[in-house]
Order: structure tokens, then sequence, then C-alpha cells
């Protein structure tokens, strides 16, 4: 007769020390500070002028743009309408922004918030002709960067990664649906998470372990040509749509 043991358990995962690639944040702090400094020139204005005169130059006026001043597809990213918009704004770029720079490294992260406000810009652009401004367009790209980061890499994380990846689809899904409230550009929120997930889908962190035990270290495999290669792309598909309103 045959008789059947119980299999005894397989050992325990090893967790093994493992070095990561790391930048300090310096142009997430070089931003909010641009920001902040902007944010005091256009209460100054209001204050010497009785208008906002930064605001007036730089936010999203379709019809400026449609008269040439094109540098409001990216100045809007550096004005803010009120303190609370501000500090809602920068708070997000600071939670989200020091970890993201420090895996991607300082050029490639200013190329995500950049394009990604761009994508935003151009969004708002064609689909709404109210004016507008503020740094969330590029705040949801990074959200979208975020989200691929955590897809790409899975394989390091485990399920704690496929459940931040889980938190931060609902946190972009709760936000789009406030931005549904009045007075809110959800169409440039829109065009930033699509911005800054094309941008890092094709040029994002991809780690892979080099090295051997016990020096082991991750590698991204990516380099500045495969983001050069995705704000192409980005640059590509939104200034296309930002020609369209043009000529329709």
């Amino acid at each position: 007769m045959n008789m059947e043991y119980p299999q005894s358990p397989p050992p325990p995962p090893q967790q093994r020390r493992v070095a990561l690639p790391s930048a300090p944040p310096r142009v997430t702090y070089a931003i909010i500070g641009i920001t902040i400094f902007i944010f005091i020139l256009q209460q100054a204005g209001k204050y010497f002028l009785g208008y906002d005169l930064a605001a007036f130059l730089g936010m999203k006026i379709n019809e400026a743009i449609l008269a040439g001043q094109l540098w409001r597809f990216i100045t809007p990213v550096l004005l803010h309408g009120s303190l609370i918009h501000i500090g809602f704004n920068m708070y997000a770029l600071l939670s989200i922004g020091t970890g993201m720079e420090s895996r991607m490294g300082h050029l490639r992260f200013l190329m995500l918030y950049l394009v990604s406000g761009f994508a935003g810009n151009v969004f708002s652009f064609y689909f709404s002709d109210a004016p507008s401004l503020g740094a969330s367009t590029a705040i949801f790209g990074l959200l979208a960067a975020e989200g691929i980061f955590l897809y790409h890499n899975n394989k390091f994380f485990g399920q704690r990664g496929k459940k931040a990846l889980s938190n931060l689809i609902v946190i972009a899904a709760v936000n789009l649906m406030i931005g549904m409230s009045p007075n809110i550009d959800n169409w440039g929120h829109i065009g930033g998470l699509l911005g800054g997930l094309i941008f890092s889908w094709f040029g994002g962190p991809r780690w892979e372990m080099e090295g051997d035990y016990p020096l082991l270290r991750l590698e991204d495999s990516r380099n500045t040509g495969d983001a050069i290669t995705g704000a192409l792309i980005v640059i590509g598909i939104f200034g296309t749509l930002a020609l369209l309103k043009f000529f329709v």
C-alpha cells in the first residue's frame, strides 16, 4: 500500500540587499521653487497693477494660441489661480516627483514633466475653449509614469507592486471624477495623463538585475535616446492634434 506523506513546505524566499538607481530630486525642488516664485509675481501684479499680468501673458487662452502665442502650451504649468491651487499641486509634485526623479534621473524627469504639461494643454486647447492654468496637467503625467514604472518593473515588487498600481489607478480615476466639477479643466488632466503614459511607455525606467551576489544592483536598460524617442512621439501626436485645431 502506498502512503502519502505531507510535503515539507518550500523554504521562505530569502531577502537580498540590492543597490537601486537613485538621483537627488533637484529638478523637483527647482520646479517647486520657480513655480512659487512666479506665484509671488502673480500676486504682486494683482497688488500693484490691479490684474494678474503673469497669468494674462502665460495662461492657456485659445484665441492667443491661434494668434501664434505657442508658448502657452507650456507656460500654464507654472501659473496658479489661488494659494489652495498652488498648495495642492506643489504638494502632489513633491509627493510623486521626489521618488520619480530618483529613479528617472534629472533630465528624463524634466522631459516627462514638460511633455505631460504640453500634452495636457494641447488636449485642453483642442477640446475646451475655456482659459486654464495650473501644474495638474504635468502632475497627471507623473501619475501615469508611476503606473507604467510599476507595470514594467512588476517582477521586482511582487504583490506590493500590484497593490500600489491598483491604488494609483483608483487615485487617478477619483481625481478625474473630481475634475468633472465646474471650473476644473479635466481635458487638461486627461491629456497630461496620456502624455505621461506614452512618454513613460517608450522612455521610462526598465530595471534589470546586474552583478553577482552579494554585489547586486538594478540598472536601467533605458537610456537618454529612449527618453528622447518617447518625448518626440508625444510631441508628434499632440502637436498634430494642435495643428488640426488651427485648420478645423
